[in-house]
């Protein structure tokens, strides 16, 4: 029977609780909704649904999984049941293995399947199983890291096939108890019988060099390996003394040569490697690690010192983005030019610049104008005015939801296998805020890393109150075990994730926060009720020194900040920040719109000691020399004889909605666009004439400005809602039993064209004769009998026999496939 059908028959036997079950594990099988059972099996059995549904097992469940699809061939129905799995998989027991293969019969990973042919009597109370179909694809050519069979691997691999035969016979004829061939195939089967068991390989290996169990040792979870020359030429008739391991394992064929650099270790000899079982590690309880700890104290304080740094950095850069926009490159992204300007401005690192022109990108405090292709700040930015509990909140939520990685800033586009960390085969590495920084899976993979530091430190706790420190090596080894299908993922970002969160105080002298746990747990107002009691308040006052100098004993408020840096040049890190005055930087508070007054004023307000003298006369003296000459703005002008009808016209109602100013008495300017200012003069019934420098081709648009919108965090959901799974059960019971019998029904469905596809790979891998009811260009169907011999892509290549001819035909033009064989039965 078709395993879609057979997938669909058990789902359709289950229970609405059970299904409820599965939806919430797997909601991707009910979105869109499917129109009945048949359809349900079949978008259950899809590649990219079981992909997902296998991230979301841990170590034990995939173990199982991949044993039973070792041990089971769906083509020919041979099952498995736990007793028969319970061999294959030490440190095992038959009760644990039922309960797993229950749980991956309720993700609809497995179902129930007639006993193998042949199956003693004794076993006739067991429960037997099959994988669905598309697992094969999914796990890949190396199930649980064994590789594949010597008759796989001369059908796949034609230098080895022409090698195989000559490999037997030279040892057959040194003595070697393997049977000798004559053809490829019969001499994989003679390796496979002669290293078919733990001690044969043990006798074999007894006369093996010096490291070669070592070097063995290393494909014990991976069945290939690199290895130089792989290819080399490697004879037992002609080795000497000194001969290496590698070579020893190559002449014996104990090793496979892939291509030049590549060699694979055959599943015969890996499973014998592994005493016969095919899991030789499985265990239930996740692995432990030595941590070391720190004190709630260190942590907090570490936090929330980093907390507010982050703060006090962003609103720096903010104020230097404010003032000078950030210019993009060609390819995109900000360059090192600006990097480097930024961290003077900031006094920081330029990696640490790059993280912060991210975190700001991602929360939205800086964009891209498209007019100037620069980076710049919205304006009236909300961000500014906020509390520090709430700027904290906006970065963290947004940090949270964003798809982009500030952490990859810096590192190499292209990595060059086995060159130095940060080191790009072209020599580029990602710059800040551009497409190279982009990862869809980052939202995921941060939250499950969130979870495992909540998890590792819940268990670790203790009652002295100390937290465990929790390093990157850690929370991988636990990532690996409950989801190894993600531990790549996992890997490529574990470091650059505990690093930000370490920025944003989300972990702590590298133990995870309260601020940390409450994100963990979904409930980030218990994060900000935290925060808003432990952090310090800001401060709202200086210490003025007569070296025209401000210190700020603490953080500062954003606003007095903000302030601070248009009439003063920061210095130094950390809290206790120096702002030093001087003529240049009193001009700039002056071009801002302050006057001598207004700047002392401000300064006496917000400093815990006087004034001091030298302060003052820099000011006054500074401010008596401004504005000899004026800059002003303007994008128009009207030039006219008729100096009445300017001087009307200034005075006039519109003279302040279009910003005229007479600069002459035959000369009035304007703050409007070109354009503007004609239109408004014809509406007042004057008649003007445009210049050609004004003329409305030149005029360059500009963007309206974005909305400032606080970001909201909400955590990946996995259970679908309430109200679409029951509505989704309507549908399937009111269907009824639609897993038919006919492989044609519902052509065109979901269903369908999974059954399609399943006939036609099954029919590939047996070599089997297929009926397709194909239709031509016209509209005609016809019935024809063919061997397919390989699909992609939308296409089949079929095998003609009665014209003795291969063909390629389009999959959407087959509208029903059998098997022949099945036809005549």
């Amino acid at each position: 029977m078709s395993l879609i059908r057979a997938l669909g028959k058990d789902l359709e036997a289950r229970t609405d609780d059970s299904l409820r079950a599965l939806f919430a594990a797997r909601p991707d099988l009910i979105s869109p909704s499917v129109p009945d059972f048949a359809a349900l099996a079949a978008r259950a059995t899809s590649r990219v649904s079981v992909q997902r549904a296998l991230e979301r097992l841990n170590r034990p469940q995939m173990q199982v999984l991949e044993t039973l699809h070792l041990g089971t061939n769906t083509d020919t129905g041979h099952s498995a049941s736990a007793e028969g799995l319970h061999h294959l998989i030490r440190g095992s027991s038959l009760a644990v293995i039922e309960e797993i293969l229950r749980t991956l019969q309720e993700l609809a990973l497995v179902h129930p399947a007639a006993p193998p042919h042949g199956t003693p009597s004794t076993s006739a109370g067991q429960r037997f199983y099959l994988p669905v179909g598309s697992l094969k694809d999914v796990v890949g050519i190396y199930p649980a890291g064994l590789g594949r069979s010597y008759t796989e691997l001369v059908r796949l691999q034609p230098a080895f096939a022409q090698r195989a035969v000559q490999l037997v016979s030279e040892l057959h004829r040194t003595g070697f108890a393997v049977h000798n061939a004559t053809t490829p195939m019969e001499a994989a089967l003679s390796l496979q019988h002669w290293t078919s068991s733990p001690a044969a390989l043990q006798d074999i290996l007894a006369h093996a060099p010096e490291r070669t169990t070592a070097l063995l040792a290393k494909f014990r979870n991976w069945a290939m390996g690199a290895v130089p020359q792989a290819q080399r030429k490697a004879s037992v008739t002609s080795e000497g003394a000194d001969v290496g391991p590698i070579d020893w394992l190559l002449a014996r064929g104990l090793l496979v040569p892939l291509d030049a650099a590549h060699v694979e270790l055959p599943h015969s000899v890996g499973l014998a490697l592994r005493g016969g079982a095919i899991i030789d590690d499985f265990t239930l309880a996740p692995p432990v690690p030595e941590l070391g700890r720190t004190t709630a104290a260190l942590r907090r304080n570490a936090a929330l010192s980093a907390i507010s740094e982050t703060l006090r950095l962003v609103s720096e850069l903010l104020h230097a983005v404010a003032g000078h926009p950030l210019p993009t490159l060609r390819t995109g992204g900000v360059g090192v030019r600006e990097l480097r300007r930024l961290a003077d401005i900031l006094r920081v690192e330029q990696a640490t610049v790059g993280r912060l022109l991210e975190l700001c990108g991602l929360a939205g405090l800086i964009h891209l104008d498209v007019d100037s292709s620069s980076w710049v700040q919205p304006p009236q930015l909300e961000w500014l005015v906020l509390p520090r509990q709430e700027q904290w909140l906006w970065l963290v939520n947004a940090w949270l939801a964003s798809e982009r990685v500030p952490s990859m800033v810096g590192q190499p586009v292209n990595p060059a296998p086995g060159a130095p960390a940060g080191r790009s085969a072209s020599g580029t590495t990602i710059p800040a805020l551009s497409a190279g920084a982009q990862r869809p899976d980052a939202p995921v993979v941060r939250k499950r890393i969130l979870e495992i530091l909540d998890e590792l430190t819940r268990e670790a706790a203790e009652g002295d109150g100390a937290a465990p420190v929790l390093d990157a090596a850690a929370v991988l080894q636990r990532a690996e075990w409950s989801q190894p299908r993600m531990a790549r993922r996992f890997s490529s970002l574990i470091r650059g994730v505990l690093s930000e969160a370490e920025m944003l105080g989300l972990v702590g002298s590298g133990a995870l926060s309260q601020l940390g746990s409450a994100f963990a747990a979904d409930d980030p107002d218990a994060a900000l009720a935290i925060l808003g009691e432990h952090l310090p308040a800001a401060l709202n006052h200086v210490l003025l020194q007569a070296d025209l100098t401000a210190v700020a004993p603490g953080y500062l408020s954003p606003e007095l900040t903000e302030k601070l840096l248009v009439m003063a040049d920061a210095e130094g890190q950390g809290p206790a920040t120096i702002y030093r005055f001087s003529a240049e930087s009193i001009k700039r508070a002056l071009d801002h719109g302050y006057d001598a007054g207004g700047l002392l004023a401000f300064l006496r307000e917000h400093s815990a000691t006087a004034v001091p003298q030298p302060l003052e006369y820099l000011v006054e003296d500074t401010a008596s020399r401004h504005g000899r000459l004026r800059v002003g703005q303007s994008v128009s002008f009207i030039q006219s004889e008729d100096e009445a009808a300017l001087r009307d016209l200034v005075a006039g109602p519109k003279a302040a909605q279009l910003g005229l100013a007479m600069l002459a008495p035959t000369v009035v300017t304007s703050t409007a666009q070109p354009r503007e200012l004609a239109a408004a003069l014809r509406n007042l019934g004057l008649s003007p004439s445009v210049d050609g420098a004004g003329t409305p081709g030149q005029l360059r648009h500009q963007s309206a400005p974005r909305e400032n919108l606080r970001p909201v965090y909400t955590a990946p959901r996995m259970a679908p809602p309430a109200e679409d799974v029951e509505a989704q059960l309507d549908v399937l019971r009111r269907a009824g039993g639609a897993v038919g019998h006919s492989p044609g029904a519902g052509a065109g469905s979901e269903a369908a064209t999974q059954l399609g596809l399943e006939a036609l790979q099954r029919a590939i891998r047996l070599k089997q004769r297929i009926q397709m009811n194909v239709v031509d260009n016209l509209g005609n169907a016809s019935l024809e009998i063919v061997v397919p011999l390989s699909v992609s892509g939308g296409r089949v290549r079929v095998f003609d026999p009665a014209r003795d001819t291969e063909r390629v035909l389009s999959v959407h033009r087959i509208i029903d496939i059998e098997a022949a064989e099945e036809l005549h039965q």
